[in-house]
């Protein structure tokens, strides 16, 4: 099962990782001010995944694809890593479906 991993940037601000069954980072979201908001982040991930028309496959300037998942608004809520091939985005994209739904929630920040 996949796991949202939220932990705490340098300048302050949360993120969450959606990290696969094997521990590779499959999504990555932007910053937020509050870990509230950071939930809210996760949960639009947990509906928005399953709708493959919020995947905006996209080319990076080094011609490396990746893909973002953009909520119902249009504001982008996680971006891919930089993949070798169009394939391999494919099943980066077919991995958040999969994993985002049921993944449990790890709070890192609590460690402190």
């Amino acid at each position: 099962m996949g796991k949202f991993v939220i932990t705490q940037r340098i300048n302050k601000e949360y993120q969450f990782n959606l990290k696969a069954e094997n521990g590779g980072i499959i999504l990555t979201s932007e910053g937020y001010v509050q870990k509230a908001s950071c939930h809210k982040g996760i949960e639009s991930v947990r509906i928005n995944s399953q709708d493959n028309s919020r995947y905006e496959r996209r080319i990076a300037v080094n011609n490396k694809d990746y893909f973002v998942l953009k909520a119902r608004n249009g504001e982008i809520i996680g971006k891919s890593q930089l993949y070798s091939s169009k394939s391999a985005m494919e099943e980066g994209i077919n991995a958040v479906k999969s994993n985002a739904p049921t993944a449990e929630i790890v709070d890192e920040t609590l460690k402190n």
